[in-house]
């Protein structure tokens, strides 16, 4: 049977095998060059197998490596070069106890003379597949990264593994190109674009036009995404990473009616009601139309034009937190057959990425009838890849029989619009996968499919690594090594270092609650309230939660300050400032929770509600003023705390995106996506405004505390008139969210201090004050 493989290689292929491995790991040696401080030179790479092109008829197998000393080289033999990026980071871990992490900086440097091994190292993965990203983090946390950006998640990514990456960068370009072609002008396309902070629902056909009054997406930044994105897929062929391109999904703009004036076309569903329709109920162009098949064409055509004939897997979501027009089984499986055979009539080895979200945001649509008959659809089983996107928590693949055969990717979730609490199910992560490969002939893959990554790194580490062990990886053990890494480049590290982050492991990184599905936000990240706010369950609205007990954290904490205490040089670190302050954080966090307790217990204590005196017994002072500023004072500590490392500031966010706005033409667009996005993204759209919240100084200084004096004043005037006007507070709450979202409230820009040096100046002793609890 024939095989496609990229045009790019077809010479390569001609070559013996080590000849054709000498043409194609330069890429490989580029990244030891950036890894060990320009020593790529001292590896050896050598490629056991020919490169591939995986398509339909070309499914991935394992990969292997090993890594050993060879006539004075070290030398790196891999059946892929994926192989021999994931030898290269256990070479780092092994030999010199260092590794390349993806928020901060390495502090521990190579050695000038790189040692061979002692032994040999070798690794073999458990899947073909190791995947990574979900459509929505190019929008949650990718919107504003420039090509340094990039760069570093690539090198992160190779080398852990990953072999298969989404690709959406620069898509509205092959968009607007596409339907050029059929006639349609500038004019008639850019409307429909989102802003760049919102790009991935439009891709999805959730939402359309950008709003806020600040003009279209400009062309011009379309095209600079373009030309990153033909950057970011060279380097990922380069390392190895087969790349996820966007096929065409099948939503299109109202103008299409201009040059398809009887294309048979379907309204979608407000998305996000109650916004207005204008920004939602995308046009759904049925597959079963001429035109389908034409843009399909276009769009993977354009692609191979742009990038080389790079890739067969293309990742296409139609129904996206959107049911289908009918659920009538024949209908459902001649949207899916006819999908298919417009892809494969523009790339005959095409395999169709699928994220299998739908099955269960919509479970009660998607019975199995409906299931087997939307997946068999694409008659060659290997013609199709599902993601069950949310598998530590809400796996699908048992109750769909596998994707009813379909090849499928065991996925970790875990973080929903970037949420910035300390969460993970690391029992689950080694486990599970484990078990699903001994019970699913079809599982092919372990994968990553957070909406946003904005901390807890060791989670995505060990699903990455478990990929690569045919049994669950002992945690105990891969969390001490893992802190060895981490803070690797002082002399050596405090034994309170590894006993807190055990601490973290047993408990904090241990959820095994349901009612607690995944990383929470914070209470007083939420739209101050009464009720309804605090110890919130479920999945969504999101979880306020704990799912451990804060004295836990605590505890941690002290050790992580007792070890900076007696190793002081822990604070060159990049990696422990990063913790330190990110624990310190959700130590704060958690306290607001007893403060707020508090603040609700006075009022009702001072208006007389809820049984005054058993409240009056349980809270101690019925002075709101006084509760109202403690709880104030809270949020300032904690802005300080994140103000003083640009991780954790909306500065860097906001500067980013002022950044790409200056380029394109339309900074103002740019900067309210970047408020909005984190914040408001319509107006009283209560479903989504606060989803996509930060733990970042200068947010918390000025929209989470501004709200939350804006209810300490409604709460210290009811206390004396003895009601709450909750319909006037709520307004006044609306009118600052849109002030702030518009850009009229003022915030604190980031000023990066010693995270010591500021809390030294809060009054009384700073460790006792993080450790205080009522």
């Amino acid at each position: 049977m024939v095989r496609l493989r990229r045009l790019a290689l077809a010479a390569v292929l001609s070559l013996p095998i080590a000849d054709a491995a000498a043409a194609t790991t330069s890429g490989i040696s580029k990244l030891a060059d950036r890894l060990f401080n320009g020593q790529g030179s001292v590896f050896e790479f050598v490629l056991t197998t020919r490169p591939e092109d995986w398509s339909r008829w070309n499914p991935p197998v394992n990969d292997n490596y090993t890594v050993q000393g060879a006539r004075g080289k070290i030398r790196v033999e891999g059946t892929s070069l994926n192989a021999l990026a994931r030898g290269l980071r256990h070479y780092a871990n092994d030999v010199l106890q260092m590794d390349e992490f993806w928020f901060v900086d390495t502090y521990k440097t190579a050695p000038q003379h790189l040692p061979a091994p002692k032994e040999p190292l070798s690794g073999a993965s458990v899947v073909p597949w190791r995947y990574n990203l979900n459509t929505v983090t190019f929008s949650y946390t990718f919107p504003w990264y420039q090509w340094e950006d990039w760069e570093k998640l690539l090198d992160w990514a190779a080398l852990r593994g990953v072999n298969l990456q989404l690709a959406w960068v620069g898509y509205e370009k092959i968009f607007l190109d596409s339907l050029r072609e059929l006639g349609l002008s500038n004019e008639d396309i850019l409307p429909f674009f989102s802003g760049p902070a919102f790009q991935a629902w439009n891709r999805f056909g959730n939402i359309q036009r950008s709003w806020g009054g600040k003009g279209d997406l400009p062309l011009a930044f379309i095209e600079q995404q373009f030309e990153l994105q033909k950057q970011i897929v060279t380097r990922m062929v380069e390392l190895g990473i087969t790349p996820v391109l966007p096929a065409f999904p099948g939503f299109v703009p109202e103008s299409i009616k201009k040059v398809r004036p009887n294309a048979n076309l379907t309204v979608s569903p407000n998305w996000f009601a109650p916004a207005p329709d204008k920004y939602t109920r995308d046009l759904f162009l049925d597959p079963l139309d001429d035109t389908y098949a034409e843009l399909q064409k276009l769009f993977v055509s354009k692609q191979i034009d742009a990038f080389g004939n790079v890739t067969n897997v293309y990742t296409l979501d139609q129904f996206n937190e959107l049911s289908p027009a009918s659920g009538d089984t024949a209908y459902l499986r001649g949207i899916a057959r006819n999908t298919y055979a417009g892809l494969t009539a523009a790339n005959p080895a095409a395999v169709w990425l699928l994220q299998g979200w739908l099955f269960f945001s919509s479970r009660n649509f998607w019975t199995q009838p409906r299931i087997d008959a939307y997946l068999g659809g694409v008659e060659d089983d290997q013609g199709m890849l599902v993601l069950d996107l949310y598998s530590e928590v809400n796996p699908q693949w048992q109750r769909t029989n596998s994707y009813s055969g379909k090849p499928w990717i065991w996925c970790q979730l875990h973080d929903f619009g970037g949420n910035m609490a300390l969460e993970g199910r690391v029992q689950t992560l080694t486990s599970a996968p484990i078990d699903a490969l001994a019970q699913s002939k079809s599982l092919v893959g372990f994968g990553l499919t957070p909406e946003a990554y904005e901390g807890n790194e060791v989670v995505y580490d060990i699903l990455l690594d478990q990929a690569w062990s045919a049994t669950p990886l002992d945690m105990q053990a891969y969390f001490a090594s893992w802190v060895t890494k981490r803070y690797a480049g002082i002399s050596s590290i405090p034994s309170e270092l590894y006993r807190a982050w055990e601490i973290l492991r047993t408990d904090v990184y241990s959820n095994t609650r349901t009612d607690i599905p995944q990383v929470p936000v914070a209470t007083y990240q939420l739209r101050p309230a009464l009720s309804g706010i605090a110890n919130r369950t479920g999945h969504f609205p999101h979880p306020t939660a704990l799912h451990y007990d804060p004295r836990v954290l605590q505890g941690a904490w002290k050790l992580m300050l007792e070890a900076l205490t007696r190793q002081g040089s822990l604070w060159k670190v990049p990696a422990f400032q990063l913790d330190f302050v990110d624990v310190s954080r959700q130590m704060l966090s958690n306290q607001f929770d007893v403060l707020y307790a508090d603040l609700v217990n006075a009022y009702k204590c001072s208006t007389g509600a809820g049984g005054g005196r058993e409240l009056r017994s349980n809270t101690p002072s019925c002075d709101v003023k006084a509760a109202g500023a403690r709880l104030l004072s809270l949020l300032s500590t904690l802005d300080l705390t994140l103000l003083t490392s640009r991780h954790f500031a909306l500065q860097s966010w906001v500067d980013a995106a002022s950044a790409w706005g200056k380029a394109a033409g339309n900074e103002d667009l740019f900067t309210f996506n970047a408020r909005s996005q984190v914040t408001v993204w319509q107006v009283n759209a209560t479903n989504l405004n606060d989803y996509a919240a930060k733990a970042w100084g200068g947010l918390v200084g000025s929209y989470y505390k501004g709200r939350w004096s804006i209810f300490v004043d409604a709460l210290i005037a009811a206390s004396s008139s003895g009601s709450l006007d909750e319909g006037a507070l709520a307004r006044k709450l609306q009118v600052f969210e849109a002030e702030w979202q518009a850009g009229e409230q003022a915030v604190e820009q980031a000023t990066p201090q010693d995270f010591r040096a500021v809390l030294a100046g809060l009054p009384g002793s700073w460790p006792e004050l993080f450790l205080k609890v009522q």
